[in-house]
């Protein structure tokens, strides 16, 4: 190539042309911007393509420093990998970069750069609706959310049509989890299940078993012409598309489904396609996972209370009923005699009479327990209140119920279910273990600003939920209710601190966060 790459002060010469042929040939036939840069860095010759980009016109660029680095590129050097900068367009708006360098003679360099802002930002864009699903508290808000990441993705340039399917079990009926660029897909699993029975060759199957990739090239001609395609050849048919790609859904060496992209006429699947779609796959994997663990661990739960609910109706109702069977029949006996004493059968029918109200409190309380209707009818705090009273005329421990009047519960209606069924637990707690005589129980806002902090605390003996807790007074372990109430917790995003006080007694301590805020679970305190 010339030498004289660097134009000298005052010369004229066109900034688009340069004087080697060769170079000359490739910036005319360059559809990326390519510069030629002077061994200060400065731009000295510009193709068409650099300018749109760069949003100037040559003669305005000319002189002027590029934001290419070129320090470490020499003859001797060369460096041929992407790099990335940014440039500030005349519009204020800054645009991304990516380019390559090589070295010219004289010291100077040429420069090959595409504008990719678009292509990054629609990338975090996916990105955040990904991470989003990560964190899904049920299948409902999971269908939810791989339906907008489906959604994202056909909004790519090359993409026609998505699909995220759930696979449980290769010979069963799939999920539909996300899809985006067909028409009236709502029979899609069907007619998929009458192409398998034809005979069809589902690929995705085969990225599904073989967890890798399946691209298939000009895939629609040949679904189209395949008899055995023809259930679903109204669905496939209408988005205009051409050749497939199939990416597994992989989280912890389990594959859960695929998601399918059919990608437009003239657009084959390259690599950098492909990577997108992997890391989309990747976080569409981990919410599914998510969400099914969740699910797991609700289902846990609510088996878990309804052990505990039968421990306490036997325990209570059932042996109270018993005791009243066996008065009745006390009775009956002394009315049956030929002395019968009117002081003792009165004095009987009484305890008869206290047995059943006891056994109608305690039942009352338990289907209370099963369903509290007061939480959708008159709130969070009136719920607990509502036990609160119960607990007290069952038991005679004193509970205080405690809320400023102005506090307001932004929350829905599953997350004040789950609060109640905390302090239920740590109020099951005291009862069971503490030896307490009095409790508290406050709710407050967050000293933020948002969210709001429960407190259960008893005068007990330090060790309310401890049945775990270890005998030569080290820390105490988890307990079953410990754990179920670290899980109501953590499924909103908060955090549950438990541990005895230093004046006695035992405090249970929730904070949830505001509704799409995030409360950290690290630090927490030693829990019972």
């Amino acid at each position: 190539m010339h030498s004289d790459v660097e134009t000298t002060a005052g010369a004229s010469r066109r900034p688009d042309r340069v004087d080697d042929p060769v170079l000359q040939a490739l910036v005319d036939v360059s559809a990326d911007g390519l510069v030629v840069l002077d061994r200060h860095g400065r731009f000295t010759v510009l193709n068409a393509a650099a300018t749109h980009i760069l949003g100037l016109p040559a003669d305005d660029l000319v002189g002027r420093a590029a934001p290419f680095d070129t320090g470490d590129v020499s003859p001797d050097r060369p460096r041929e990998d992407r790099r990335a900068t940014t440039w500030s367009a005349p519009d204020g708006r800054r645009r991304d970069l990516e380019y390559r360098l090589a070295p010219a003679a004289g010291g100077g360099h040429v420069v090959w750069f595409s504008d990719v802002t678009d292509a990054l930002r629609q990338q975090e864009r996916l990105t955040a609706i990904a991470r989003a699903a990560s964190s899904v508290a049920d299948v409902c808000s999971l269908r939810a959310t791989l339906g907008a990441v489906a959604h994202e993705v056909v909004m790519t340039a090359n993409i026609a049509a998505v699909q995220i399917l759930a696979i449980d079990d290769p010979h069963e009926e799939l999920r539909v989890l996300g899809m985006a660029g067909f028409g009236d897909a709502t029979e899609f699993t069907e007619r998929l299940s009458a192409c398998r029975r034809l005979g069809a060759r589902v690929r995705f199957m085969d990225a599904f078993q073989g967890r890798k990739p399946v691209v298939v090239l000009h895939r629609k001609p040949a679904i189209m012409a395949d008899p055995a395609w023809a259930p679903l050849h109204a669905i496939m048919g209408h988005p205009d598309w051409d050749s497939f790609v199939s990416m597994p859904l992989v989280v912890r060496g389990r594959t859960l489904g695929v998601i399918n992209a059919y990608y437009l006429p003239g657009e084959d699947p390259g690599p950098n396609s492909l990577a997108f779609l992997e890391a989309m796959a990747d976080h569409a994997a981990v919410a599914i996972d998510t969400a099914t663990l969740l699910a797991q661990t609700r289902s846990q739960a609510q088996l878990d209370e309804r052990r505990r609910l039968a421990r306490d109706l036997h325990d209570s109702v059932v042996q109270q009923l018993f005791s009243m069977r066996m008065q009745a029949k006390a009775l009956r006996a002394q009315v049956d005699g030929a002395d019968a004493d009117p002081a003792r059968v009165r004095s009987g029918a009484e305890e008869l009479a206290e047995l059943s109200q006891s056994a109608l409190a305690d039942l009352r309380g338990l289907v209370f327990e099963l369903r509290p209707l007061d939480l959708a009818e008159r709130g969070l705090v009136d719920a607990v209140r509502a036990h609160a009273a119960s607990l007290e005329a069952r038991t005679g421990l004193v509970v205080d119920v405690e809320a400023p009047p102005s506090l307001e519960l932004d929350s829905g209606i599953d997350v004040q279910e789950d609060l109640y069924r905390i302090v239920q637990e740590a109020l099951h707690n005291v009862v069971k273990h503490a030896r307490a005589t009095a409790v508290d129980i406050r709710f407050t806002p967050a000293q933020d600003g948002g969210g709001l902090v429960v407190e259960v605390t008893d005068d007990g003996s330090g060790t309310g939920a401890a049945s775990g807790s270890s005998a030569g007074g080290g820390a105490p372990q988890d307990t079953l209710g410990l754990v179920s109430m670290r899980e109501r917790t953590q499924r909103w995003g908060g955090r549950l601190v438990a541990g005895p006080r230093p004046s006695g007694g035992w405090t249970v301590r929730v904070t949830l966060p505001a509704p799409g805020a995030q409360v950290s679970v690290e630090g927490e305190a030693g829990n019972r």
